[in-house]
Order: structure tokens, then sequence, then C-alpha cells
């Protein structure tokens, strides 16, 4: 994944309406969450690619 983690990319990095802004959907925990907003290398261990043509590929 390499040296930090881009939520832009994270298929868990959902738009929350109530909020108005993009939030991660993991519930992460209170040390998990102290490392990722301290750590300017901290790489998320919930990161998953979003990546819309994953379905498409399985159905060829």
């Amino acid at each position: 994944m390499g040296n930090s983690t881009n939520c832009d990319t994270c298929s868990n990095y959902m738009f929350d309406d109530e909020y108005g802004g993009y939030v991660c959907d993991i519930n992460l925990d209170e040390d998990e969450m102290m490392r990722f907003m301290t750590q300017s290398d901290y790489t998320c261990p919930y990161y998953q690619l979003e990546d819309e043509y994953k379905i498409v590929r399985k159905q060829m």
C-alpha cells in the first residue's frame, strides 16, 4: 500500500449526509485513532482500494 494511507481512494471513506462530509466508515479504537491523527506515515490496516470495476472483472 505504501507509506501513508490515502483516504480519498479507500472504499471505507463514505459521504455522511448527517455530518455533511466524508468520514471513515470503520470504527477505530482510541489507540488506532491516536496513531491516525498523529503519525504522518500511518498505514491503515482497514484500507481497501475503491475499485468500481471489481465486480465487472469477476463477471468476465
